[in-house]
């Protein structure tokens, strides 16, 4: 990750008088080491603002903030300040399923369709998809459907009220319950579920349900009426100042919004500790080991094994203890966060941060809590970070040489050529650089630092991963570990001359989006709006299998994290312009975008509601335009490297010097008109 060097403000800490339960150790040196972690985050990680709590025995022992709520007016952070939760949103939609089963209106082993009637998908094995599934990520759907997902002070539900229509097309990548790999869309179909089943919208039955039983008052959903001052702003460089609200309207998957005591208090009810809400039958059932069930790594140690809801029911580094820590971390564009909960010793950690990263609030979150059962006397003494020999090189058996040849994970296919012991690998998880990895013995490759483990795994579904086990330091923060299958090996997809002739004029191609509103935020975010065509290795594009002149399907079936997400790849034409679609999205190809016109001019955004997208030309470069388009409206301006220049939705700027090579792109509602002058 890219640290983001981070102006450090002094914050005002709140504290709560110490309860008996903390008061037995020393509370200081908790605060002490959290505040230092957190300042870590702010500082040096890119957080504006960190706020945190521990609930001890039914009491919040420690709630406490570094950082700033706006950095215009240096306010700071309170108890009371409220984070987007992303996707710690999915243990209240699993623990509204599971207050269901405990009303015996829901079984989650019987079929999804038993409850969403109208469920259906263009692959027969849909029929098999259970609510347990879904909560265990196991359920064999694509993963995400995120158009007009993410928006700016706008919680339009089309994202919610189109999903069953949009599956109904479109098929699964694995038989149900055969493994286990993050599906946001899971959530969002037991969202649908428990209105269905209730009878409520959902966020009413959040309210009636959990809310207002457990005295919450900032644990929102977008459609919730309240005071957004209350929440945290949040920044994206390089723009200048706070940006608008972030509404994710996929309430299921990453919806809420709530606190860090809050969130402690919540986690009352998944430990089994507010029976009036649900069971502790029903809260110890969603703790089970759910990922042994269908293929994973057999590496017990790890940050991924999923229950039900949970990211983990044996959190590493707590499992070393032989203390078992559940967690659940979550993040959208702009928020992230995470919950840590250790139901042995009935203590709970919460962190929510605006910048940063839930990888980076659980390694916070962990250490202080280890910090904490050493001060309670549970541990003797805290282990320290695992550390690293450089590897060195052995004689490599010759059958290894096997395990050369094409790999794929979502979005790309590799080569790999394994020659004297050696192989190259792309960068992992975000984190890990492109390096050279070398045979140590065992079967085992090793990174330049020996930090990374790569080995070659054949699981009983007769695929060939390659697995590594990576362990992540932070520095000034502190060290995890992730076990994960990365690649997929795949067979060679031969082509005859008339389909790889339309690929590989394909190949290199941007397409852009057409069908996301001009509030979204993922305007911010490129990856999402421009797609970028690899035509790879032996008859595959951007990790697809290429089926035909105008078709490519998900080629992969990759456990635990790196086979989410799965998409295929569909051209066609239309007003003589190739376009493009992903999981109902479409895309329109850069050979189709014209250039800007100099002087004064006027656009009309068509009457399907499709944006209009610009090329900055040589004539255009390094001019200054201005747009007067109406409040419905709104445009985004790229350099030649995809970078945002301009986002009129979060700067409120209608004037823009244009970048040479760079790219426009109008939104709005059908029929808005945009008055443009570029001198």
């Amino acid at each position: 990750m890219k640290k983001i060097i981070a102006v450090f403000i002094s914050a005002m800490l709140f504290v709560l008088p110490i309860t008996n339960a903390f008061a037995q150790g020393n509370p200081e040196l908790i605060k002490e080491k959290a505040r230092n972690l957190a300042s870590e985050m702010v500082s040096k990680y890119g957080a504006s603002g960190v706020q945190y709590a521990i609930m001890d025995h039914g009491n919040i022992v420690l709630t406490d903030s570094v950082g700033v709520k706006n950095k215009a007016t240096n306010e700071p952070i309170t108890k009371d300040t409220m984070f987007g939760i992303g996707s710690i949103s999915k243990m209240y939609v699993s623990a509204a399923t599971m207050m269901l089963v405990d009303a015996h209106k829901v079984d989650i082993d019987q079929p999804l369709t038993t409850y969403i009637k109208d469920f259906t998908m263009a692959d027969e094995r849909y029929k098999k998809i259970t609510p347990r599934m879904l909560l265990n990520h196991s359920s064999g759907l694509y993963g995400a459907h995120l158009k007009n997902s993410m928006l700016f002070n706008d919680n339009d539900t089309k994202n919610h009220d189109e999903l069953l229509l949009r599956l109904q097309s479109e098929t699964l990548k694995s038989n149900p319950g055969e493994y286990s790999v993050y599906s946001n869309d899971g959530f969002q179909l037991l969202e649908i579920l428990v209105e269905r089943v209730s009878g409520l919208s959902y966020t009413e039955f959040l309210a009636k349900h959990i809310s207002v039983p457990l005295g919450l008052n900032s644990t929102k959903t977008p459609l919730d009426q309240f005071d957004r001052q209350k929440l945290s702003k949040t920044y994206f460089p390089p723009l200048e100042g706070a940006l608008p609200v972030e509404n994710a309207n996929v309430l299921g998957t990453g919806g809420l919004y709530s606190t860090a005591e809050e969130l402690t208090m919540f986690a009352e009810v998944l430990t089994g500790n507010r029976t009036d809400i649900l069971s502790a039958q029903s809260a110890k059932s969603m703790q089970s080991h759910e990922y042994r069930k269908g293929i994973w790594v057999s590496e017990e140690t790890n940050s991924f094994n999923y229950g039900l809801g949970w990211d983990a029911v044996q959190l590493a580094p707590f499992s070393d203890y032989g203390i078992t820590a559940l967690s659940k971390g979550g993040d959208t564009v702009l928020y992230h966060s995470t919950l840590i909960t250790i139901p042995e010793h009935h203590i709970s950690m919460a962190v929510l941060s605006s910048g940063g990263s839930s990888i980076l609030d659980s390694i916070f979150a962990s250490n202080v809590l280890l910090e904490l059962l050493k001060d309670k006397g549970i541990i003797k003494d805290i282990i320290p970070d695992k550390t690293f020999e450089l590897p060195v090189k052995v004689e490599m058996p010759s059958d290894l040489l096997s395990y050369s040849g094409i790999y794929g994970s979502m979005g790309t296919t590799i080569n790999v050529e394994i020659k004297n012991g050696e192989f190259d690998l792309p960068a992992l998880e975000g984190f890990v650089p492109a390096q050279k990895y070398v045979y140590t013995g065992d079967g085992q490759f090793k990174s330049s630092d020996g930090s990374v483990t790569v080995s070659f795994d054949k699981q009983k579904n007769g695929k060939t991963y390659i697995k590594a086990n990576i362990y992540l330091n932070f520095p000034g923060l502190g060290q995890m570990v992730m076990v994960t299958y990365e690649y997929q090996k795949l067979d060679a997809n031969p082509l005859n001359t008339t389909v790889k002739k339309a690929w590989e004029q394909r190949n290199g191609k941007n397409y852009y989006a057409l069908d996301e509103k001009i509030s979204s935020i993922f305007y911010l975010a490129p990856s999402f709006i421009t797609k970028k065509i690899s035509v790879d290795h032996d008859g595959y594009a951007s990790g697809t299998k290429i089926v035909n002149e105008n078709k490519a399907v998900n080629a992969v079936e990759i456990p635990v994290m790196n086979g989410r997400d799965a998409f295929d790849l569909n051209f066609y034409t239309k007003d003589g312009s190739e376009h493009l679609t992903i999981d109902g999205q479409s895309y329109i190809s850069e050979d189709a975008v014209k250039p800007i016109l100099g002087g004064k001019s006027v656009y009309t955004i068509p009457s399907n509601g499709q944006a209009t997208w610009f090329k900055i030309d040589k004539n255009s470069a390094n001019k200054t335009m201005t747009v007067d388009f109406p409040a419905s409206g709104g445009l985004a301006v790229y350099d030649e490297n995809g970078v945002v220049v301009d986002f009129s939705t979060a700067s409120h700027n209608n004037s823009v010097v244009l970048p040479q090579g760079g790219l426009i792109v109008l939104g709005g509602n059908a029929g808005d008109v945009f008055k443009i002058n570029l001198n």
